[in-house]
């Protein structure tokens, strides 16, 4: 990884990465001394279905099928994409919790379905602790605050000081409710105290476009969306949401950096198995999807889809996941957000 990179990575990454190493050198190992042979030899014998919660062409989609090729190879089975999204990804996830526990179904869930939901949806239509079992990190992705150059202010102090003289007044526009973007700006108000009024569209783009063309006067989208009118000029970009500067913006600040300390959002996804999936093919799925993400041609697609790639072992992944949930717990709860 070249120094860049190194500063770009997230805080998220870099938790992560610290736990990886022992997962590929161990998880093989624990296989092979705990399960019966049978297991570690036959699996996989057919296809898998990973069971992806977002439409096709977006970049989880998109990263997904870039691993694909390389997972075909090293598994000796193929995998296949599933496109079901909808629910904030409680479409496509209830299904892998009703699976078979046998590592042929597996799911692609975002932090939405894995952390928040239980605490947005008055009903679920499964358990995100009892019905997975987490099986990979995959990839994080931050976010960008940015405006509309007419907006008034030029960095993240003078935005937040423009919000406190005028309570209520400012819109920023999110990529729907429910969304990891949409608790990014209520964490960000939360903390800033200050009141905006938050405006949801069906995506990061057409936020984007919004603020572009003057119609609402902050954003807080992902980097694809934004990337090109941040240099062209068209956006100002006041922060990125993640704990470490990104390679793509490196003079943009992050919200902490900016004056918020302790603040630190991402969006990301990972993948899961039903509950009760055996431990050694949790284990192989782990290790060939952490040495995929460590192929450098992927590492570069992935980043130029402003998606960082995040390898875990299952116990980090499975931590991060509990800590996320409590921390999104209270932002909801704080912020008085509910979904039907």
């Amino acid at each position: 990884m070249t120094a860049s990179c190194a500063r770009g990575a997230s805080a998220l990454r870099r938790q992560l990465l610290l736990t990886a190493a022992c997962t590929l050198l161990g998880g093989a190992a624990f296989a092979q001394a705990q399960a019966p042979s049978s297991v570690t030899a036959d699996f996989p014998n057919r296809p898998i279905r990973m069971v992806v919660t977002f439409p096709p062409g977006g970049s989880a989609d998109a990263v997904v099928r870039m691993l694909v090729p390389r997972l075909n190879e090293k598994l000796g089975q193929p995998v296949v994409v599933d496109n079901r999204p909808g629910a904030g990804g409680n479409v496509g996830l209830s299904l892998v919790a009703k699976a078979p526990a046998d590592g042929y179904t597996l799911g692609l869930g975002a932090a939405g379905a894995l952390t928040a939901n239980v605490s947005l949806y008055p009903q679920m239509p499964f358990d995100p602790v009892k019905d997975f079992k987490p099986v990979a990190m995959v990839a994080a992705t931050p976010f960008v605050i940015v405006g509309h150059p007419s907006i008034g202010a030029r960095t993240q102090r003078e935005l937040i000081a423009l919000a406190r003289a005028k309570p209520g007044t400012l819109s920023i526009g999110h990529g729907g409710n429910g969304t990891a973007m949409h608790l990014s700006a209520a964490l960000f108000a939360q903390m800033a105290d200050v009141k905006l009024v938050e405006v949801p569209y069906r995506g990061s783009g057409p936020a984007a476009l919004d603020a572009i063309a003057g119609q609402i006067p902050l954003a807080l989208v992902d980097l694809p969306a934004s990337l090109q009118q941040i240099k062209a000029g068209k956006l100002i970009a006041f922060a990125v949401t993640s704990a470490q500067r990104v390679p793509m913006l490196p003079d943009v600040p992050t919200v902490a950096e900016a004056g918020l300390p302790g603040y630190d959002s991402t969006g990301w996804f990972g993948v899961v198995a039903p509950a009760g999936t055996p431990a050694p093919i949790v284990a192989r799925l782990n290790a060939e999807i952490n040495a995929a993400l460590g192929d450098e041609q992927i590492k570069t697609s992935m980043r130029n889809l402003g998606a960082e790639p995040a390898p875990a072992s299952t116990e980090a992944f499975e931590a991060y996941i509990q800590s996320e949930t409590k921390k999104w717990a209270q932002v909801i709860q704080t912020a008085h957000i509910r979904l039907d």
